[in-house]
């Protein structure tokens, strides 16, 4: 029987991490922050500091011991992922795991039954299926008002150059993975289907930095994908784009279009005798403009443990899209098309 209160340790204090820990430290109902946890000694007391908070770990495995801790959330490179959610689960602790979900479907296969055999819940950071208008947009698809989905065009394109460990495509898996996971999962959240066959191809156009030691690294990738059931997807993503933060959906039907998302930071226009200005700001960060997506992802953990609910996204949700990168970049270094199972 779990305390009115529970207790949450966030794992990673980079840029997602802190998103999720300002969160529940400022008013998830139901759930407190109870710990950091951080390798590195200097993260980990900024966090502190910044939080009001004085409970930090160096290692995951003593917030695991602490008997304040009853969930985690997985903020980590993804490499760490299976690891740490296997452990957390054997500790008894529900997990929120962020994507991308693991490195392989087989890593995500272990995450799930680690979970499953522990009975504790499983959850997969896709915050876009808790975004206003993404959420609005399902509703609108599932009343019919565009009839049956045929093609589901989902973008994200990030302003910042990689990091110089996601240049390594065996390490990060690519920008499939770091970036276009929210776009895998939209568009089989939107078709209510799995991925039968993709095709992707990429190339490295904007960081020549990476190309001697890393040839296979891509910055911008395209990809479209055929469901079962036979409708049609198509996923732009990118990376070092510099103009902006960039994530936009579009839904053809067979009886209408839909559309979601603006680079406009801003729909003000400003009108005066000497002309009209159209001069917008583009969005600069995911973490503006999904802002609110996160702390309504954080609320639903919360509601799930508590109320004994199902989460969403789903373990079996992660998997899938973790399948769908491991084809694409299959398919990228091989020129083919690529069947899932």
């Amino acid at each position: 029987m779990h305390r009115k209160e529970l207790g949450i340790a966030v794992v990673g204090s980079g840029r997602a991490g802190m998103i999720h820990a300002r969160n529940f430290a400022t008013g998830i109902e139901g759930i407190r922050l109870a710990a950091m946890v951080d390798p590195v000694a200097e993260a980990r007391n900024a966090a502190l500091a910044e939080l009001g908070l004085d409970k930090g770990y160096a290692d995951y495995e003593d917030a695991l011991s602490d008997p304040g801790v009853d969930a985690v959330v997985v903020v980590t490179p993804t490499v760490f992922h299976r690891e740490i959610v296997v452990a957390a689960a054997a500790a008894g602790k529900h997990v929120l795991c962020e994507k991308p979900m693991a490195m392989d479907p087989a890593e995500c296969a272990d995450m799930i039954a680690a979970c499953d055999r522990a009975g504790v819940k499983l959850q997969i950071g896709f915050m876009r299926r808790y975004a206003r208008d993404f959420v609005a947009a399902k509703a609108a698809l599932d009343a019919g008002k565009i009839g049956d989905p045929v093609l589901i065009k989902s973008l994200t394109r990030g302003p910042s150059v990689p990091q110089p460990w996601m240049y390594d495509i065996a390490k990060s898996n690519g920008p499939l993975a770091e970036v276009n996971s929210h776009d895998i999962d939209a568009l089989r959240w939107f078709a209510g289907d799995d991925i039968a066959e993709l095709y992707a191809i990429a190339g490295n156009y904007r960081c020549p930095e990476a190309r001697a030691e890393y040839p296979d690294f891509y910055d911008t990738v395209s990809m479209t994908v055929r469901f079962a059931n036979g409708s049609q997807g198509m996923i732009d993503g990118a990376v070092s784009v510099g103009y902006g933060y960039d994530a936009r959906l579009e839904i053809l039907g067979t009886k209408g279009v839909l559309f979601v998302g603006s680079l406009e930071e801003s729909s003000l226009a400003v009108c005066s005798a000497s002309g009209r200005e159209l001069s917008s700001p583009a969005v600069k960060s995911w973490r503006t403009l999904f802002v609110d997506a996160y702390r309504e992802e954080d609320a639903a953990f919360a509601r799930c443990i508590l109320g004994d609910g199902s989460p969403s996204p789903s373990g079996r949700d992660g998997l899938k899209a973790v399948e769908a990168v491991v084809a694409g970049n299959r398919s990228i270094a091989t020129g083919l098309p690529v069947k899932l199972s």
